[in-house]
């Protein structure tokens, strides 16, 4: 007798709530909720995730990073983590995603602990800060020392498909004491092979597409942020037949 092999739960990142609900009409069983996915997703807004608890369907999990860039945080920034994570917990959201790195490439496990006490029995996730520590054995032990309960990782490559070496022995290492959750280039082309190679249970991607801004009248002079200024004019939004295809190549 074989054992059944179940499918894998799909977790959909999204910017915004219009993202989530565009996820889980695609049959996500799972969000991420970011804003800013340009910058690798930050912290959303306070309105935002109160309209993700009055009209969200499936679990979501909230971003908590402070800004864009590495995940080595200045004491202010790491205190702010804190009073979001505080404040999500008060509100109810059913999980948090974080991580916290030293200097020299390791878990902060000070941190990391901190952070996952504060959160006091909400699902925890420690992100792609993961995939920027020199020793993924060791990282990945830390954060079972910090009781996180999921880590999203690409196998410390740009893609699934590059890591899947590491994915597979860190599904192996992990057990049944952490979640691995995949990511990293996940589509409908791949996912399939990416999860019949590591075992994953757990796989996480996001399907955007770019369209263009309701905008009649456009100012060709000013731009709010980079030199992209045709950027002020074009919306990335999650997108729903291809999230549904996605899933139904990952669970066939």
């Amino acid at each position: 007798m074989t054992e059944e092999v179940r499918p894998p739960l799909i977790e959909i990142c999204v910017e915004g709530i219009d993202g989530l609900l565009a996820a889980q009409a695609g049959g996500a069983d799972r969000v991420e909720l970011c804003a800013s996915l340009v910058e690798g997703g930050i912290t959303p807004s306070l309105g935002t995730v109160r309209a993700a608890l009055d009209q969200a369907i499936v679990p979501f999990h909230v971003m908590v990073r402070p800004r864009g860039g590495d995940f080595l945080y200045s004491e202010t920034e790491y205190r702010s983590m804190l009073a979001d994570v505080a404040a999500l917990r008060d509100l109810g959201v059913p999980g948090v995603v974080f991580g916290c790195l030293t200097a020299e490439g390791t878990i902060d496990e000070r941190r990391m602990t901190e952070l996952t006490e504060a959160a006091r029995g909400l699902n925890v996730t420690c992100h792609r800060a993961f995939d920027m520590t020199r020793d993924p054995a060791e990282a990945l032990e830390a954060l079972i020392r910090c009781k996180v309960g999921r880590v999203l990782t690409s196998g410390q490559r740009d893609t699934a498909m590059e890591g899947l070496s590491l994915l597979a022995d860190l599904v192996r290492q992990g057990g049944d004491r952490i979640v691995i959750l995949g990511c990293g280039g996940l589509d409908l082309g791949n996912i399939a092979e990416v999860r019949q190679r590591t075992g994953l249970s757990e796989m996480h991607f996001a399907v955007l597409k770019d369209v263009p801004s309701a905008m009649r009248y456009r100012n060709p002079k000013v731009g709010m942020g980079g030199s992209d200024l045709d950027r002020e004019y074009r919306n990335t939004l999650t997108d729903t037949p291809l999230v549904a295809a996605t899933i139904a190549a990952a669970k066939a």
